[in-house]
C-alpha cells in the first residue's frame, strides 16, 4: 500500500517553474515594448512630418531626430508593455490549464507572483537607470535638431547651460529657468550696459510674468550705478525693460525629461537658495521615482484580475483591461500633477498619491485571488 506524502513543498526561488514563468513573461513584454515603440514612433513622424516638411529639413535631420526620439518612447511603453505581458503570460496558462496543474501541485498563486514581482521590480530599477542616462541626454538631442536644425532658432549667445544667458540690445540677461507653461522667467537679472561696454545698472527680480504684450515683475529692485562711484536703489514698475518674448526664451527651457533626478534635486536647492519656487520641480522629483515604481503595483493587479477562478483567456480582453489600467493611472496621476504644481497638494503627495491607490486597489483584490 502506498503511503500518502501530503501536498508537495513549495519550489525554491529559481526553480524550474519561475524559469519556465520569465521565459513566457520576457518574450510577451518584449516583442510588446517593440509594438509599443513602433506605434509610438509612426505617430511620432505623422505628427511632425509636416513641420519637418514645412522646414526643409533633410533627410538625415529628420532621421538623427527620430533617433534620438527613442529612449523616451522606451520609456513611456515600459510599464504598459509589462502589464501587458503579465496578463499574457497568466493567461496563456490558464488557457492551456496549466495553471490547474500548477495548483493541484500545492503550488499558491502567491507563489507563481513572485517571479513576476521580481521581474517587475527588476523593470522599475532599468526603467529609473534609463531615465537617468540615456533618456536626459536624448531628449536634448532631439530638442536641439527640432529648434536650432529644423526651425532655424538661433541660440543669441548663449553662455551657459544651466542657466539661460542671453544678449539684448547691449543688455545681459539671465534667468534660472523659463517655465513654459506660465510663461514665467524665474530667479531673472539684467545686466544693464553702457554702449561703451560698461555695467550700467542692474535689475533683480524673482519672477517676471509676460502679460502678452510685456514683461511685468513680482517684486524686485533695480540698481543704478552713478557718475560718482554711489549706488541708487528703486523698485521695479509695471513693465521689464525686455523686448524678448516668451517664444525668444522657449528655446532654452529643459523639459523634466531634459534632467536626471538627481540634476533636478541640485537644481531645486540651487533655486530654492535663491528664494526662487519650486514647488513644480518638487512635482516632477517625485514622478521620477513615482513612476517606475508603479509596474510592480500593476503587475499584482493584473495577477489578481487574471488568475481569478473561472475567467477565461481572452487576448482582446486583456488588451482592453491594460489599456483600462494604463490609462486610468495616467489620467489620475495627471491629475494629481496638476493639483500639485497649483500647490493645492503637497508634492509628494501629487505623485504619490496615484500609486498608494493603485498599490491599494492591488492588494485587496490580490489577497482575495488565492
Amino acid at each position: 500500500m502506498t503511503r500518502s506524502k501530503g501536498p508537495f513543498p513549495a519550489p525554491p526561488l529559481g526553480s524550474l517553474l519561475d524559469r519556465y514563468l520569465l521565459k513566457l513573461f520576457s518574450r510577451v513584454f518584449c516583442a510588446t515594448l517593440v509594438g509599443i515603440i513602433l506605434l509610438h514612433l509612426v505617430g511620432d513622424v505623422f505628427n511632425r512630418v509636416d513641420n519637418l516638411m514645412g522646414s526643409n529639413a533633410t533627410l538625415s535631420t529628420s532621421v538623427w531626430y527620430f533617433i534620438y526620439r527613442l529612449p523616451l518612447l522606451v520609456s513611456r511603453g515600459v510599464g504598459f508593455a509589462a502589464l501587458f505581458a503579465a496578463f499574457l503570460t497568466l493567461g496563456s496558462l490558464s488557457r492551456r490549464h496549466e495553471l490547474v496543474a500548477i495548483g493541484a501541485c500545492g503550488v499558491s498563486v502567491h507563489r507563481i507572483t513572485a517571479p513576476l514581482l521580481l521581474a517587475a521590480l527588476g523593470i522599475s530599477f532599468a526603467t529609473f537607470f534609463w531615465n537617468e542616462t540615456a533618456v536626459p541626454f536624448s531628449t536634448g538631442k532631439a530638442k536641439h535638431i527640432y529648434d536650432v536644425q529644423v526651425h532655424q532658432k538661433k541660440l543669441r549667445s548663449v553662455f551657459g547651460s544651466e542657466q539661460i544667458w542671453m544678449r539684448s540690445n547691449g543688455d545681459f540677461i539671465r534667468a534660472d529657468d523659463f517655465d513654459t507653461d506660465r510663461n514665467r522667467l524665474r530667479g531673472l537679472v539684467i545686466y544693464r550696459m553702457t554702449p561703451e561696454f560698461r555695467l550700467d545698472g542692474l535689475i533683480e527680480t524673482p519672477a517676471a510674468d509676460w502679460n502678452g504684450n510685456h514683461w511685468v515683475p513680482n517684486g524686485g529692485t533695480e540698481w543704478l550705478l552713478l557718475e560718482h562711484g554711489g549706488v541708487s536703489r528703486r523698485s521695479l514698475g509695471a513693465a521689464l525693460p525686455l523686448d524678448e518674448g516668451p517664444d525668444d526664451f522657449r528655446i532654452f527651457a529643459r523639459s523634466p525629461d531634459e534632467f536626471s533626478y538627481f540634476e533636478l534635486s541640485a537644481r531645486i536647492d540651487d533655486l530654492r537658495d535663491k528664494g526662487v519656487d519650486t514647488v513644480r520641480d518638487a512635482v516632477n522629483l517625485h514622478t521620477k521615482v513615482a513612476i517606475p515604481l508603479v509596474t510592480p503595483l500593476t503587475i499584482l493587479l493584473a495577477v489578481a484580475l487574471a488568475a481569478k477562478p473561472g475567467r477565461k483567456d481572452n487576448l482582446v480582453l486583456n488588451f482592453g483591461l491594460t489599456v483600462a489600467i494604463g490609462f486610468s493611472y495616467w489620467v489620475l496621476l495627471g491629475f494629481c500633477v496638476s493639483l500639485g504644481k497649483a500647490g493645492a497638494m503637497p508634492p509628494w503627495l501629487s505623485a504619490w498619491l496615484p500609486n498608494l491607490l493603485v498599490g491599494s486597489l492591488s492588494l485587496y483584490l490580490y489577497t482575495g485571488s488565492e
